[in-house]
């Protein structure tokens, strides 16, 4: 393997070989999923960006996103109180807006999409809280952050290592 296939040594961890370096090996797929992501997140809330990015990493068991997106979350203000409530959202409703809360809803139905699609009454809820371009960009942001998972877990990264 070369050294453009081989990944560096943050994407080794806890008895992993080198895997792929994405970004190295296909950058025009990298750049390409960097301006999706970028374009995703345009006109959204922060805040709402980095608690949908938390809760897919979450359903994913994506460590390297998750300890980048909490730690994102940290610097832009979020609470420790929040996102220890990120995963039980539902049962901790009052820690979150209706709009948060519809953003996570829609954002678990999307993740786990496989386990029952996207119902009616959770693409209803988000509607009703996003016009059409917010609610678009929100989807697709959801599908990027399943990708940047994908692509983490994919190629070994290690929580701990942000590469950004």
């Amino acid at each position: 393997m070369t050294n453009d296939v081989m990944s560096d040594a943050t994407n080794v961890g806890a008895g992993r070989r080198a895997r792929v370096n994405f970004a190295k090996a296909a950058p025009k797929a990298f750049k390409a999923l960097i301006g999706f992501d970028a374009a995703a997140r345009e006109g959204l809330d922060p805040a709402l960006v980095e608690l949908v990015q938390i809760r897919s990493s979450q359903l994913n068991k994506c460590a390297y996103c998750l300890h980048m997106h909490t730690t994102d979350a940290r610097k832009a203000g979020e609470s420790e109180e929040r996102l220890h409530m990120v995963a039980v959202w539902e049962e901790a409703a009052h820690f979150f807006t209706p709009k948060e809360r519809a953003a996570l809803a829609l954002t678990e139905a999307v993740t786990l999409v496989a386990q029952g699609g996207v119902p009616d009454e959770v693409y209803d809820r988000a509607a009703a809280h996003f016009d059409e371009p917010e609610l678009a960009r929100l989807l697709a942001l959801i599908f990027t952050i399943n990708t940047w998972n994908r692509l983490a877990l994919s190629t070994g990264k290690v929580a701990g290592t942000d590469e950004r």
